[in-house]
């Protein structure tokens, strides 16, 4: 892992644009059981160093997206039809997700999973088993956890199945840090958070990919606080990319402030009764 852990005031900056391309997702399909397509053309990328942001309602394809480039749609009967997905100059394309891993990319699935009869220590260092780095670099990178999650620092023996759901994700995001990732993917890591605690995971994505190097692909139905961390976003509906650009742009586009982020022109919250329009007002549609 690169970099050393801080609390200065970087946390506030956005991200830089990154350099060259880490992540190239091509045109893929996938389907379900050779019968169910669930994505149709999806094309994305992420550059290195970036935090890239993936938004849509629930059913738009988000998760199905990470899966086909975490290695985690065969388990599901899930394949990826056509098109291709390039992780750091490899072809990852339809291959298993422990081969994945050891490329670098690693993802935090959604629902805060952690093994609830270990400690939050043996949950957390059950991520370095892919690492070959040796047990000094791996205890360096367990203080490093410590530093960024200081709530862990305080409970390290105790069972994971018995800590918040708060902390469930820090041990999460944690475990998966400790395999060294170069690209980390969340899929809603806010999911069920209350927003003191929301911000402060977000916070704590901002550090690790600020402090420690690492790129960012991050799923998240939140889309304020997804634009207002990221430095590119993409919009899903239906299994589709149907708009992307920088976040600071799509932060100020009408559409997205209407239908995702629920603002209306005239400043307020937009009510139930107006979402039976929705896909006929949507201009990109």
């Amino acid at each position: 892992m690169a970099g050393t852990m801080g609390t200065e005031a970087t946390a506030q900056k956005l991200p830089e644009s990154g350099g060259r391309k880490l992540l190239d997702v091509n045109n893929i399909e996938v389907v379900y059981n050779d019968i169910v397509q669930v994505l149709r053309g999806v094309s994305l990328s992420v550059k290195e160093g970036d935090i890239v942001s993936l938004l849509g309602t629930n059913g738009a394809g988000k998760t199905t997206t990470l899966r086909a480039i975490s290695g985690l749609l065969k388990p599901e009967n899930g394949h990826i039809r056509s098109g291709y997905i390039h992780f750091d100059d490899n072809d990852i394309t339809n291959v298993l997700g422990t081969k994945v891993v050891l490329h670098g990319a690693v993802m935090v699935p959604e629902g805060r999973r952690v093994f609830k009869h270990l400690s939050v220590e043996e949950n957390i260092r059950a991520g370095s088993t892919t690492r070959k780095d040796g047990s000094k670099a791996v205890r360096a990178d367990m203080a490093k956890m410590y530093e960024l999650f200081p709530r862990l620092k305080d409970i390290p023996n105790r069972m994971a199945g018995y800590c918040s759901g708060g902390e469930q994700q820090m041990i999460a995001i944690a475990r998966a840090l400790l395999a060294s990732p170069k690209m980390l993917m969340l899929d809603e890591p806010s999911l069920g958070l209350a927003p003191l605690l929301v911000k402060e995971i977000f916070e704590n994505i901002r550090l690790i990919n600020q402090e420690m190097g690492t790129t960012i692909l991050v799923v998240e139905q939140n889309a304020k606080i997804a634009l207002g961390m990221s430095t590119y976003s993409y919009i899903m509906e239906s299994g589709k990319i149907v708009l992307e650009g920088p976040s600071k742009e799509l932060r100020n586009n009408p559409d997205v402030k209407e239908f995702y982020m629920g603002v209306t022109q005239g400043g307020g919250r937009k009510s139930f009764k107006d979402v039976k329009s929705y896909k006929r007002r949507k201009r990109w549609m």
